[in-house]
Order: C-alpha cells, then structure tokens, then sequence
C-alpha cells in the first residue's frame, strides 16, 4: 500500500536525491540540498532548502515533509530541530564502498522498491568488478594521494581510499582513511606527504576548485614524484566526495583513468 511508505521526502544532501532518481521514486522528493548537483534536473523541480551544516527549517516544514534524510554527525544540530518540529528524520552515517551499496538498499526499502534497489545496487557491484578485474591487469600500481581539503591539509575518507584501491593504485594514508571525522584525518604539515612519496596527487578540495600549482609550490614538495611527473589532477567533489552512486561509477571511472594512464607512461 502506497500509504505505509514516505510521500513527502526532504533531502538535505545530494545522495538521497541520486538515489531516489535512480530508482524512479523522485516524485516522493519535496526539498534538496543546496549543493545539489546531481542529477541537473533536480535543480529545476525541486526546492533547495538545505545547505550541508545548515537548513531553513521554517521552509522544510511548510513542505510538511514525512521523512527528512541526511547524512553524518555534521548534520546532527539540523536532524534535532527537524525532530523537535515532529519530523521524521533518518540519518545515515556510512563511510564505506559496502555502506554505500547498503545504503542504496536500505532507501530503495524504505520507500517500498526495494527490488528497483537490489539491481541498482546489483549494478554498482558488477562495475566495481570490472574496474578492479581492469586493474589487476595494470603492469604497476602507483602510490596515489587523495587531499579533500588544502588548508588545512585533510587526507580522503575510507571511501575515497577503497575507490582508489579498486581502481589500481594504492592510497598513502591507509591509517587515516579509516578516521570518520575529517579533523581525524588532517595532517600537521605536508611533510608526511613528501616521505611517503606518491606517484599521484588526487584533489578534491570538496566545492572549490583544485590549485594543482598552489599544491606543487609547498616546501619540499618538488621531490614528490607525482610534483616532478606532473601527476596533479582534479576529481570533482560531487562524483567523489558524496556517498552515493556517483562515486562507484564515475569516481571510481575517473580515478581509473588517471591510474591507467600513469601504468602506460611508468609501468
């Protein structure tokens, strides 16, 4: 019965909104983040009334929405006033490959299509796959380091870190990859960097754009070899910095064709 599953959904980042596309359930969607940028038609019809650290929740409620979905505890104050307004909210914490795969089941289950979800998910799983099936082959795997942010310097999420690994490289902060929270992940200075020597810089400076000259210009960083390769290269924060499936098909996709190109050149 249509009835026992959410009509009226808010948004307040871009991942449910992907998702819900996906599977075709958009109508359900009520409002969006501010930050949305995937899929472009979202943009046009829906409202946008979230940012990610902040919500016009005067706004969310005249939508009377019955579910409002975010993500992580930097959306915790938004979750509190949102509860307190009688809103239901679910927030999702996932950090992993597997947790976004998870998470695009559990919100196909939610709103009632949960075998639309099973062969999103399912196609997801059969891209990985290929991609990791496509790196085996590589001659070589390069040490590759993600930076989410410049100042201060903050290393990628597990998720990030997983991609890179399926994609043929091996990432340089295994350790900090693990660390939820991005104050976990930042570095002192870029010393550790220039040590542990990576063949690729990848940035995704999470709504700016990436300054590979800013980042080849750091003391000492002219021995990394990825400066004197000149391997700098941008990924877009919105195919990899949101948990969802943009990140497991064209993050992923785009990292693998950095990876590649650095085999065919060094491997």
């Amino acid at each position: 019965m249509a009835d026992a599953f959410p009509r009226r959904i808010v948004c307040l980042t871009e991942e449910p909104t992907e998702v819900l596309y996906a599977l075709g359930e958009q109508q359900r969607i009520v409002g969006i983040s501010g930050f949305t940028v995937r899929p472009p038609q979202a943009r046009r019809e829906k409202p946008r009334v979230a940012a990610f650290t902040s919500a016009k929740i005067g706004e969310i409620l005249k939508l009377e929405p019955d579910l409002a979905i975010g993500f992580s505890d930097m959306q915790a104050d938004i979750a509190r006033e949102l509860v307190k307004a009688g809103v239901e909210v679910w927030i999702s914490n996932h950090r992993s490959v597997d947790g976004i795969l998870a998470y695009i089941r559990r919100l196909g289950a939610m709103v009632g299509v949960h075998e639309k979800a099973e062969a999103c998910a399912q196609s997801a799983e059969q891209h990985i796959a290929s991609v990791r099936a496509a790196a085996a082959r590589l001659p070589r795997r390069p040490k590759v380091y993600f930076e989410e942010w410049d100042e201060p310097i903050i290393t990628g999420i597990r998720w990030v870190a997983e991609l890179v690994q399926i994609a043929g490289g091996e990432d340089c902060f295994p350790e900090l990859a693990r660390e939820p929270l991005a104050k976990q992940r930042i570095l002192a200075n870029g010393d550790e960097v220039v040590r542990r020597a990576p063949d690729i810089i990848l940035g995704s400076w999470c709504g700016k754009r990436f300054r590979p000259e800013k980042v080849a210009a750091r003391p000492g960083w002219e021995a990394i070899p990825a400066v004197r390769d000149g391997e700098l290269h941008e990924i877009k924060s919105p195919i990899i910095l949101q948990p969802g499936p943009a990140a497991l098909f064209d993050g992923l996709d785009a990292i693998h064709r950095i990876v590649v190109a650095w085999a065919q050149r060094y491997g």
